[in-house]
Protein backbone atom coordinates (compact mmCIF):
# COMPACT_ATOMS: atom_id res chain seq x y z
CA UNK A 1 0.00 0.00 0.00
CA UNK A 2 0.54 3.67 -0.45
CA UNK A 3 0.63 5.20 -3.76
CA UNK A 4 -1.62 3.58 -6.49
CA UNK A 5 -1.55 4.88 -10.00
CA UNK A 6 -4.45 4.73 -12.01
CA UNK A 7 -4.13 3.24 -15.54
CA UNK A 8 -4.56 5.98 -17.60
CA UNK A 9 -7.40 4.10 -19.83
CA UNK A 10 -9.54 4.59 -16.57
CA UNK A 11 -13.01 7.08 -17.31
CA UNK A 12 -15.10 5.84 -14.58
CA UNK A 13 -14.75 4.51 -10.85
CA UNK A 14 -17.54 1.89 -9.44
CA UNK A 15 -17.67 1.93 -6.13
CA UNK A 16 -18.70 -0.33 -3.52
CA UNK A 17 -20.52 0.87 -0.27
CA UNK A 18 -19.91 -1.86 2.61
CA UNK A 19 -16.22 -1.74 3.78
CA UNK A 20 -15.49 0.88 1.14
CA UNK A 21 -17.30 3.83 1.70
CA UNK A 22 -18.83 3.08 4.79
CA UNK A 23 -17.66 1.90 7.36
CA UNK A 24 -19.16 -2.32 7.82
CA UNK A 25 -20.29 -1.60 11.32
CA UNK A 26 -22.70 1.16 10.22
CA UNK A 27 -24.41 -1.56 8.24
CA UNK A 28 -23.98 -4.44 10.42
CA UNK A 29 -24.71 -2.29 14.11
CA UNK A 30 -26.96 0.65 12.54
CA UNK A 31 -29.11 -0.13 9.65
CA UNK A 32 -30.14 -3.84 10.00
CA UNK A 33 -30.54 -3.93 13.87
CA UNK A 34 -33.25 -0.87 12.96
CA UNK A 35 -34.90 -3.65 10.61
CA UNK A 36 -35.10 -5.99 13.60
CA UNK A 37 -36.02 -3.85 16.79
CA UNK A 38 -38.88 -1.79 14.42
CA UNK A 39 -40.22 -4.21 11.59
CA UNK A 40 -43.27 -4.65 13.69
CA UNK A 41 -43.99 -1.01 14.41
CA UNK A 42 -43.64 -0.22 10.88
CA UNK A 43 -45.91 -3.13 9.54
CA UNK A 44 -48.52 -1.85 12.19
CA UNK A 45 -48.41 1.80 10.92
CA UNK A 46 -48.34 1.23 7.50
CA UNK A 47 -49.88 -1.62 7.21
CA UNK A 48 -52.98 -0.10 5.14
CA UNK A 49 -51.09 1.86 2.77
CA UNK A 50 -50.76 0.94 -1.04
CA UNK A 51 -47.00 1.03 -0.98
CA UNK A 52 -46.62 -1.54 2.41
CA UNK A 53 -49.05 -4.00 0.67
CA UNK A 54 -46.61 -3.56 -2.33
CA UNK A 55 -44.07 -4.64 -0.51
CA UNK A 56 -45.83 -7.75 1.68
CA UNK A 57 -47.26 -9.40 -2.18
CA UNK A 58 -43.07 -9.26 -3.27
CA UNK A 59 -42.19 -11.37 0.59
CA UNK A 60 -45.18 -13.41 -0.09
CA UNK A 61 -44.29 -14.51 -3.57
CA UNK A 62 -40.49 -14.94 -2.41
CA UNK A 63 -41.76 -17.02 0.39
CA UNK A 64 -43.72 -19.57 -1.92
CA UNK A 65 -40.23 -19.62 -3.69
CA UNK A 66 -38.50 -20.32 -1.09
CA UNK A 67 -40.70 -22.77 0.71
CA UNK A 68 -38.40 -26.17 0.30
CA UNK A 69 -35.51 -24.25 1.72
CA UNK A 70 -34.61 -25.02 5.34
CA UNK A 71 -36.11 -22.66 8.04
CA UNK A 72 -38.34 -21.37 5.33
CA UNK A 73 -41.21 -19.34 6.76
CA UNK A 74 -44.86 -18.53 4.90
CA UNK A 75 -47.10 -15.49 4.75
CA UNK A 76 -50.40 -16.55 5.00
CA UNK A 77 -53.26 -14.46 2.69
CA UNK A 78 -55.73 -12.50 4.89
CA UNK A 79 -59.25 -12.96 4.75
CA UNK A 80 -60.28 -9.61 6.43
CA UNK A 81 -61.68 -12.00 9.85
CA UNK A 82 -60.37 -9.52 12.17
CA UNK A 83 -56.99 -8.17 14.60
CA UNK A 84 -56.06 -11.65 15.67
CA UNK A 85 -55.46 -12.81 12.20
CA UNK A 86 -54.13 -9.25 11.51
CA UNK A 87 -51.53 -9.71 14.30
CA UNK A 88 -50.77 -13.19 12.79
CA UNK A 89 -49.93 -12.33 9.42
CA UNK A 90 -47.72 -9.85 10.85
CA UNK A 91 -45.94 -11.95 12.49
CA UNK A 92 -45.24 -13.95 9.53
CA UNK A 93 -43.39 -11.21 7.58
CA UNK A 94 -41.45 -10.06 11.08
CA UNK A 95 -40.84 -13.94 10.92
CA UNK A 96 -39.74 -14.30 6.96
CA UNK A 97 -37.96 -11.10 7.37
CA UNK A 98 -35.67 -12.60 10.30
CA UNK A 99 -35.24 -15.40 8.69
CA UNK A 100 -33.99 -13.83 5.44
CA UNK A 101 -31.76 -11.49 7.22
CA UNK A 102 -30.00 -14.50 9.03
CA UNK A 103 -28.88 -16.02 5.89
CA UNK A 104 -27.56 -12.58 4.73
CA UNK A 105 -30.53 -13.11 1.74
CA UNK A 106 -30.17 -10.73 -0.85
CA UNK A 107 -33.87 -10.44 -2.70
CA UNK A 108 -35.29 -7.99 -3.56
CA UNK A 109 -38.27 -8.67 -2.16
CA UNK A 110 -36.40 -7.98 1.31
CA UNK A 111 -34.46 -5.28 0.04
CA UNK A 112 -37.10 -3.51 -0.91
CA UNK A 113 -39.07 -3.82 2.52
CA UNK A 114 -35.42 -2.50 4.02
CA UNK A 115 -35.25 0.44 2.01
CA UNK A 116 -38.61 1.69 2.93
CA UNK A 117 -38.20 1.22 6.11
CA UNK A 118 -34.68 3.02 6.21
CA UNK A 119 -36.22 5.92 3.95
CA UNK A 120 -38.95 6.66 6.80
CA UNK A 121 -35.85 6.68 9.60
CA UNK A 122 -33.62 8.71 7.86
CA UNK A 123 -35.92 11.75 6.76
CA UNK A 124 -36.59 11.92 10.70
CA UNK A 125 -33.09 11.88 11.52
CA UNK A 126 -33.00 8.72 13.31
CA UNK A 127 -30.19 7.65 11.43
CA UNK A 128 -27.28 9.13 9.19
CA UNK A 129 -25.22 7.47 6.22
CA UNK A 130 -21.74 7.33 7.81
CA UNK A 131 -19.09 8.02 5.18
CA UNK A 132 -15.35 7.54 5.74
CA UNK A 133 -13.67 11.14 6.02
CA UNK A 134 -11.40 10.58 3.17
CA UNK A 135 -14.40 9.53 0.53
CA UNK A 136 -15.65 12.87 0.02
CA UNK A 137 -12.42 14.75 -0.94
CA UNK A 138 -11.10 12.24 -2.81
CA UNK A 139 -14.19 11.62 -5.21
CA UNK A 140 -14.43 15.78 -5.63
CA UNK A 141 -10.68 15.13 -6.51
CA UNK A 142 -11.58 12.49 -9.00
CA UNK A 143 -14.08 14.49 -10.32
CA UNK A 144 -12.13 17.85 -11.15
CA UNK A 145 -10.20 15.06 -13.15
CA UNK A 146 -12.54 14.05 -15.34
CA UNK A 147 -13.64 10.73 -13.96
CA UNK A 148 -17.07 9.46 -13.75
CA UNK A 149 -18.28 8.04 -10.11
CA UNK A 150 -20.56 5.06 -9.67
CA UNK A 151 -21.75 3.02 -6.63
CA UNK A 152 -22.62 -0.67 -7.48
CA UNK A 153 -24.30 -2.36 -4.17
CA UNK A 154 -26.36 -5.18 -3.13
CA UNK A 155 -28.33 -2.39 -1.32
CA UNK A 156 -30.85 -1.32 -3.32
CA UNK A 157 -30.56 1.95 -5.28
CA UNK A 158 -32.92 3.72 -3.11
CA UNK A 159 -31.26 2.35 0.10
CA UNK A 160 -27.87 3.65 -1.46
CA UNK A 161 -29.39 7.05 -2.53
CA UNK A 162 -30.23 7.29 0.94
CA UNK A 163 -27.59 6.92 2.69
CA UNK A 164 -25.26 9.18 0.48
CA UNK A 165 -28.30 11.89 0.86
CA UNK A 166 -28.73 11.81 4.58
CA UNK A 167 -25.26 11.30 5.61
CA UNK A 168 -22.34 12.63 8.15
CA UNK A 169 -21.39 14.41 5.23
CA UNK A 170 -24.86 16.13 4.30
CA UNK A 171 -26.40 15.25 0.75
CA UNK A 172 -23.60 14.76 -1.58
CA UNK A 173 -25.48 12.18 -4.25
CA UNK A 174 -24.39 15.36 -6.48
CA UNK A 175 -21.29 13.24 -6.63
CA UNK A 176 -22.42 10.52 -8.56
CA UNK A 177 -22.83 10.00 -11.91
CA UNK A 178 -25.12 6.99 -11.53
CA UNK A 179 -26.03 4.21 -9.20
CA UNK A 180 -26.12 0.12 -9.60
CA UNK A 181 -27.57 -2.65 -7.47
CA UNK A 182 -28.23 -6.35 -8.18
CA UNK A 183 -30.88 -5.76 -10.56
CA UNK A 184 -27.93 -5.45 -13.12
CA UNK A 185 -26.92 -8.92 -11.91
CA UNK A 186 -24.57 -10.18 -8.68
CA UNK A 187 -21.66 -8.66 -7.98
CA UNK A 188 -19.70 -12.27 -7.99
CA UNK A 189 -20.64 -12.70 -11.27
CA UNK A 190 -18.65 -11.07 -14.12
CA UNK A 191 -21.51 -10.32 -16.54
CA UNK A 192 -22.42 -7.76 -14.09
CA UNK A 193 -18.96 -5.62 -14.76
CA UNK A 194 -19.87 -6.04 -18.30
CA UNK A 195 -23.16 -4.53 -17.96
CA UNK A 196 -22.40 -2.10 -16.07
CA UNK A 197 -19.39 -0.74 -18.94
CA UNK A 198 -22.62 -1.10 -21.61
CA UNK A 199 -24.70 1.10 -19.86
CA UNK A 200 -22.78 3.84 -19.27
CA UNK A 201 -20.85 3.30 -22.46
CA UNK A 202 -17.45 2.44 -21.69
CA UNK A 203 -15.39 -0.25 -22.37
CA UNK A 204 -14.90 -2.68 -19.74
CA UNK A 205 -11.02 -1.90 -18.83
CA UNK A 206 -11.79 1.97 -18.73
CA UNK A 207 -13.42 0.97 -15.23
CA UNK A 208 -11.87 0.75 -11.87
CA UNK A 209 -14.23 -1.00 -9.26
CA UNK A 210 -12.82 -0.42 -5.86
CA UNK A 211 -14.52 -3.13 -3.50
CA UNK A 212 -13.53 -4.88 -0.17
CA UNK A 213 -14.75 -8.50 -1.14
CA UNK A 214 -12.10 -10.79 -3.29
CA UNK A 215 -14.75 -12.72 -4.98
CA UNK A 216 -16.24 -9.41 -6.13
CA UNK A 217 -12.83 -8.54 -7.49
CA UNK A 218 -12.40 -11.72 -8.99
CA UNK A 219 -15.74 -11.39 -10.71
CA UNK A 220 -14.82 -7.94 -11.95
CA UNK A 221 -11.30 -8.88 -13.19
CA UNK A 222 -12.54 -11.79 -15.20
CA UNK A 223 -14.34 -9.02 -16.95
CA UNK A 224 -11.59 -7.12 -17.58
CA UNK A 225 -11.97 -4.04 -15.19
CA UNK A 226 -9.50 -3.18 -13.07
CA UNK A 227 -9.89 -3.58 -9.46
CA UNK A 228 -8.09 -2.93 -5.91
CA UNK A 229 -8.87 -4.43 -2.81
CA UNK A 230 -9.82 -1.69 -0.14
CA UNK A 231 -8.94 -2.69 3.45
CA UNK A 232 -10.74 -0.78 5.92
CA UNK A 233 -10.66 -0.54 9.90
CA UNK A 234 -13.36 -3.84 10.60
CA UNK A 235 -12.87 -5.05 7.59
CA UNK A 236 -12.87 -9.13 6.41
CA UNK A 237 -9.57 -10.00 6.53
CA UNK A 238 -7.50 -11.10 3.34
CA UNK A 239 -5.47 -14.51 2.50
CA UNK A 240 -1.79 -13.62 2.11
CA UNK A 241 -2.60 -14.92 -1.44
CA UNK A 242 -5.31 -12.17 -1.84
CA UNK A 243 -2.90 -9.95 -0.17
CA UNK A 244 0.01 -10.76 -2.85
CA UNK A 245 -2.20 -10.85 -5.92
CA UNK A 246 -4.43 -7.84 -5.62
CA UNK A 247 -3.58 -4.18 -5.69
CA UNK A 248 -4.80 -2.71 -1.90
CA UNK A 249 -5.43 0.75 -0.61
CA UNK A 250 -6.38 1.23 3.07
CA UNK A 251 -7.98 5.24 1.98
CA UNK A 252 -9.18 6.77 -0.87
CA UNK A 253 -6.33 9.10 -0.80
CA UNK A 254 -3.77 6.51 -2.23
CA UNK A 255 -4.77 6.06 -5.79
CA UNK A 256 -3.06 8.55 -7.62
CA UNK A 257 -4.85 9.91 -11.23
CA UNK A 258 -1.97 9.82 -14.13
CA UNK A 259 -4.20 12.91 -15.60
CA UNK A 260 -3.60 15.13 -12.08
CA UNK A 261 -0.70 16.33 -10.81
Amino acid sequence: MGVLPVPAEVRAILLDIEGTTTPIAFVQETLFPYIKDNLKEYLHAHWAEEECQRDIRLLRKQAQEDSSLDGAVPIPLESGSGEEELERVIQAVVDNVQWQMSLDRKTTALKQLQGHMWRAAYATGHIKGEIFEDVVPAIRKWREAGMKVYIYSSGSIEAQKLLFGYSTEGDILELFDGHFDTKIGPKVESESYRRIAASIGCATNNILFLTDVPREANAAEEADTHVAVVTRPGNAGLTDDEKSYYSLISSFTELFLPSST
